[in-house]
């Protein structure tokens, strides 16, 4: 009976052993799998980031249309945007992968600089092109004069230098941190632990400023075009029925009727309603920033604040690549809701895919005056070409 109990204790310890190795190839293989899908997602978004920014500046660089004072903080944005994908994602890409730091604390401050400095100026962008959008459409006979070449260039250095006195200068002197982990910290970790003071300034001036000026400065914005929306419908109701009264009174007298729509009105309606899509583009753009930013501050300054509060890691790996994501998401934007920009991207990849394509930087404004301006055009008149490019919009 003893040889019997040894030999099923036997049994059962080698079925036993059998199931929880199986078990453990398990659960390594789709250990495996899921860490290979995340680092491929994670490196799509890398290159994602890097080459819908790149198609943004050659964009605006090779056509001539886009060259207006509101994409040079686009194409600002877009580089800023690229050195998140080249500076800043490749060294959590590399954390995610090895599992741990391994570049030492210096490059480990250089990241946590870089990190902090190119969020602040991509929000700090955002804030210019809301400024810019309020003056283009509230105070549209200002902004000519408020809005130059020159202020611009002024605007986009202090959005540039501005963020170095809560990135680089504070973290490589320590002053971000507390004494404790700069006493504790070692070689192979790089933990971004910030004292309280640091995390109220840094996402203040970083985030919740920055995210308040341009939510009312869009809120007067949209405020103000549907106001302007609501008069354009108005005049063109007036308008049709002045036609129409003018258009009996000459059938009945036998006179000439002369529509009363001039080129200039129209122009500046064009004009206008051009303004329009920007400012609604721009906005998107404001408001997938927020969303995807909100998160990591709301977790920044509850974690900083809370000296007992503990977020899993995994969270914070969501909340960091959720933020990184917004440098991707840009171009798609832009693709999407601006049709300047679309026709833009089509025209540099044909270029950059065909061989045969040879086009310089002002083709594009030539198709598009072809296409608007072509053989319809002899056949149609002036007042039914004004009314169709206003349809068209």
């Amino acid at each position: 009976m003893d040889r019997e109990n040894v030999t099923h204790h036997a049994v059962n310890a080698t079925v036993s052993a059998t199931i929880n190795g199986t078990a453990e190839e398990e659960y390594d293989v789709t250990q495996g799998v899921f860490f290979k899908l995340r680092m491929s997602v994670l490196l799509l978004i890398v290159i994602t980031a890097v080459l819908g920014n790149m198609l943004v500046i050659v964009s605006v660089m090779r056509h001539r249309k886009l060259r207006v004072i509101t994409n040079y903080f686009v194409v600002s944005l877009a580089f800023a945007d690229i050195l998140v994908a080249m500076v800043v994602m490749p060294f959590n890409f590399s954390v995610q992968f090895y599992q741990g730091w391994v570049f030492g604390p210096i490059i480990c401050d250089l990241w946590n600089s870089s990190d902090v400095y190119f969020t602040s100026t991509s929000i700090l962008h955002l804030c210019c092109i809301s400024v810019d959008r309020y003056y283009a459409i509230v105070k549209p006979l200002k902004y000519p004069t408020k809005m130059t070449k020159k202020v611009a260039f002024i605007m986009l250095a202090a959005t540039w230098l501005s963020p170095i006195t809560i990135s680089y200068v504070p973290i490589f002197m320590g002053w971000y941190t507390t004494n404790d982990y700069l006493q504790t910290a070692s070689s192979d970790q790089c933990e971004f632990k910030v004292n309280k003071p640091y995390a109220v300034i840094s996402s203040s001036i970083s985030f919740w400023i920055p995210c308040t000026i341009m939510i009312f400065t869009y809120l007067a914005i949209f405020k103000e075009a549907n106001r302007q929306e609501k008069a354009l419908h108005a005049r063109a109701g007036n308008a049709m029925l002045m036609h129409r009264h003018s258009r009996d009174v000459s059938d009945k007298n036998g006179a000439l009727h002369i529509n009363a729509t001039t080129p200039t009105k129209d122009r500046n309606i064009l004009k206008m309603k051009r303004e329009h899509k920007a400012a609604r583009t721009l906005g998107i753009i404001m408001g997938a920033f927020i969303l995807c930013w909100l998160p990591f501050f709301l977790f920044y300054v509850s974690t900083s604040l809370c000296d007992t509060c503990k977020c899993p890691d995994v969270v914070t790996v969501i909340m960091f690549w959720t933020g990184y994501f917004n440098s991707a998401l840009n171009p798609i934007i832009y693709a999407y809701f601006n049709r300047d920009f679309r026709n833009a991207f089509k025209n540099t990849l044909a270029c950059a895919f065909c061989s045969f394509c040879r086009r310089n930087s002002s083709d594009l404004d030539a198709l598009e005056r072809l296409d608007r301006r072509g053989s319809a055009q002899l056949r149609v008149p002036v007042a039914s070409r004004r009314a169709s490019d206003l349809a068209s919009l």
